[in-house]
């Protein structure tokens, strides 16, 4: 019996190398990382404008996951959402460096209070405004990456645990997340073109006619490029801009009702870098040519910028008009419809002068002010500093970063204001350009009425389609279809459209613009670096007593000999 045992014993210690074996390589072979999720990220602008540099300067990512709960954040991807977000939480994960920020904005912006989403418009700019480093995303919510959060953040908690062994023990155990975005390293976009548009209507009774120029900027800006969708700044004042062409390209299409003012319409590109558009054309136009209507009899410029919203109208200027001047002209029309045909809008002028010691304008008009030509802005805003202006949050409809819902919190168009101003806007147009005050024609008698009206049918067509994809001059080249369709649209109203191209100089550019401004990221679920090395213990562990069990089996044998000598005696 006691030679039977003894066999046993041998043959499992035998057995257990193999078996050892296999363990070993089931242990030590690396655990398949495994996507848990994919999704579309976009990254923070990136530009450098007259020399200085704005926002994130990376795009590479592939750090572990972190929420701001975490103690450290050192070389951590930092995830927040946006009811957490606030500006001292990501100065503290850049002073901690972080490997990157990726903040979530929720899909459903109706349960966004509107305090919340105010603070952070006015934080977009603060965010740019500093050079940042490490790349800076921003992401949907879904319900997988909602999940991924969750579990991150329990994680990030229990590394204020009190007990070492506590933090250690979950550290090793926890599932991580791997953030890894697929994209390449940002680099400056080449040769590069922004695109503007002209257009005009000419007057009848001669050559040297009074021209009026009509003006709006037609790309959008937010702490995003592709979240930057500028409904109301500033798709309110190309949609203004396009019913006023359709409007006076009838009236200007009979005899009888064509007026001697020159008409031009244009819409500036890169209006949200410093009027770049707006700034070549005018050189173009004063300085490299002999004759254009900018250079003969110039009315007034009169820029069209955020005007759908608010019962207020401003008339922003850097010089008020002189009594007698077709623009003080303008201004006491705009009175007079304002007060005779909708009491219900509070019109004002507000009066800024240029500063030019500013890295950017205030206004469009300032590009022409700075020219010695008469202009001024029409906006809803009283100052140009309003974060609604520069912001992601301006959606057509804001309940729905997917565009869907009714708007409920932050800017955005209200279609009957958009309408009325409009009417307002084309009212005094008419009355200058006709002279109906001094004609003795009320203030009360309206011009655009039944078929000639404002149609506020178009006005929602047009702010849905400008709205429907993002407008950033980053992603707006000369073939892109928003500029073709805006061509189109000008084409069917106006003569003699033309596209003016702006393109940085090379030697000295004054924008420059970087690609991977949108990127797939990968959540794998990883266990921590952390697990790797209990791992390697316990394998050692587990192979350093299997060797002194092999080495010492003689002391092992003799000592299962005598534990159970005794029961074979009494057997």
């Amino acid at each position: 019996m006691f030679e039977e045992a003894s066999e046993v014993l041998e043959n499992m210690l035998k057995c257990s190398f193999p078996l050892s074996l296999v363990l070993f390589l089931v242990l030590v072979c690396p655990l398949r990382a495994e996507a848990a999720h994919e999704f579309s990220v976009y990254r923070m602008q990136q530009y450098d404008l007259q020399g200085q540099t704005y926002g994130s300067r990376n795009a590479i990512l592939n750090t572990e996951a972190r929420t701001v709960e975490a103690e450290v954040l050192s070389r951590r991807c930092v995830m927040v959402r946006l009811a957490d977000f606030s500006y001292e939480k990501y100065q503290r994960a850049l002073r901690q460096s972080a490997g990157a920020v990726v903040i979530i904005l929720p899909q459903n912006m109706s349960t966004v209070p509107q305090d919340m989403v105010q603070q952070f418009m006015e934080l977009e700019p603060e965010l740019l405004a500093t050079e940042t480093i490490v790349p800076v995303y921003f992401a949907l919510e879904d319900e997988e990456l909602l999940s991924i959060y969750t579990q991150t953040q329990i994680s990030s908690s229990s590394q204020g645990a009190s007990s070492a062994a506590e933090v250690l023990l979950h550290t090793a155990t926890a599932n991580g997340f791997q953030m890894v975005t697929s994209g390449a390293q940002s680099k400056a976009v080449s040769d590069w073109a922004i695109t503007s548009l002209e257009g005009r209507l000419t007057g009848s009774g001669g050559e040297d006619l009074p021209t009026i120029v009509l003006v709006a900027h037609y790309d959008s800006f937010g702490v995003a490029p592709w979240l930057s969708y500028g409904a109301d700044s500033n798709g309110s004042g190309v949609a203004v801009l396009l019913e006023l062409a359709r409007l006076f390209s009838r009236l200007y299409s009979y005899k009888r009702t064509h007026a001697g003012y020159n008409l031009l319409f244009f819409l500036s590109g890169g209006g949200k870098f410093n009027y770049q558009g707006t700034k070549r054309w005018l050189e173009d136009n004063l300085d490299h040519t002999d004759s254009s209507l900018l250079q003969d009899n110039v009315a007034f410029v009169l820029c069209l910028d955020t005007l759908g919203n608010s019962d207020n109208l401003h008339l922003h200027v850097s010089k008020p008009p002189k009594e007698g001047s077709p623009q003080h002209l303008l201004l006491k029309e705009l009175e007079t419809v304002s007060a005779h045909q909708h009491p219900d809008l509070k019109f004002s002028m507000v009066h800024k002068k240029i500063n030019l010691a500013d890295d950017t304008l205030a206004w469009e008009h300032e590009r022409f002010g700075i020219r010695r030509l008469p202009a001024f802005t029409l906006s809803h805003l009283e100052s140009h500093r309003s974060p609604a202006r520069h912001s992601i949050m301006d959606m057509r409809s804001v309940s729905s970063l997917e565009g869907a819902g009714e708007a409920t919190a932050g800017p955005h168009v209200d279609l009957t204001k958009l309408s009325r101003n409009t009417k307002v806007i084309a009212e005094a147009l008419a009355r200058v350009i006709y002279n109906l005050t001094e004609k003795g024609v009320g203030g009360d008698v309206q011009i655009f009425t039944e078929q000639m009206q404002v149609q506020e049918d178009q006005l929602e067509s047009l702010v849905d389609w400008l709205t429907a994809q993002p407008r950033a001059a980053q992603l707006l080249d000369k073939d892109s279809s928003i500029v073709n369709t805006l061509e189109y649209y000008l084409n069917r109203y106006l003569k003699d459209v033309k596209r003016h191209l702006v393109r940085a100089d090379k030697r000295d550019p004054e924008f420059v613009f970087y690609d991977q401004l949108k990127q797939t990221m990968n959540a794998y679920r990883v266990k921590p670096a952390i697990f790797d090395l209990l791992l390697a213990v316990c394998i050692a562990s587990y192979l350093g007593v299997l060797y002194l069990a092999v080495q010492n089996f003689g002391l092992l044998y003799g000592f299962l000999r005598r534990v159970t000598a005794p029961r074979v005696k009494q057997h």
